[in-house]
């Protein structure tokens, strides 16, 4: 599958707020959001008001691109959602919450989604003891999500990810151990675990034209 391979840094100023892609640098002063708080390009500070379709569409580019997904996968995890029971914009949120790596972003063992990307993709990462070489493998309540026994220098990259991420909070919804360089998820997540702005419902009213 395809992936975004141009300046991260560009999407968050293209949303008008910080999506968290570069891990560290976007707790800094360096981050261009906060130097240029406005969208890229040269009519990026043009005054632009938004159609309805608009302020749609730029909710599902944001969630996208949180997430690390392109279209056709984004858009197959909204068919899965609205499958579902219950409400079809949390449904889809839960989702995307529960891709392997957002959970180790999450937990701290990666810097950012596109660095926990590269640990599963490299066959760092075991799911309930068997390793795991796909990004998006959806964890369920009772796994156990862990570092593969390797060499030194991989539990030396996990354990310098999580010195550098110990002020995040930790999600209420996966029991961490950071000695083991483990944890387990205990519950599905909430919104209220996402910690973002995200209006799903926008995402709903735009696939539901």
């Amino acid at each position: 599958m395809g992936r975004y391979l141009g300046a991260s840094c560009r999407l968050c100023r293209r949303e008008g707020m910080k999506l968290f892609l570069k891990g560290e640098k976007c707790f800094t002063p360096k981050c261009p959001v906060e130097k240029r708080s406005f969208p890229p390009g040269q009519h990026g500070q043009l005054r632009v008001k938004l159609s309805d379709y608009g302020i749609q569409l730029r909710e599902k580019q944001k969630v996208k691109r949180i997430y690390g997904t392109l279209e056709r996968q984004f858009r197959r995890y909204f068919t899965v959602a609205l499958k579902k029971k219950g409400v079809t914009g949390q449904m889809l949120l839960e989702q995307l919450e529960r891709r392997l790596d957002n959970v180790l972003y999450r937990v701290g063992f990666a810097k950012s989604r596109t660095e926990g990307r590269q640990m599963v993709r490299h066959r760092s990462i075991t799911v309930n003891g068997r390793r795991v070489d796909i990004p998006s493998f959806t964890v369920k309540v009772g796994d156990v999500v862990q570092v593969a026994p390797g060499s030194e220098a991989v539990a030396a990259r996990f354990k310098q990810s999580l010195e550098s991420t110990k002020d995040r909070p930790l999600p209420a919804w996966i029991e961490v151990n950071q000695e083991q360089l483990k944890c387990v998820i205990q519950r599905m997540p909430q919104k209220d675990d996402i910690g973002l702005p995200i209006q799903e419902q926008l995402i709903v009213e735009l696939y539901s034209k």
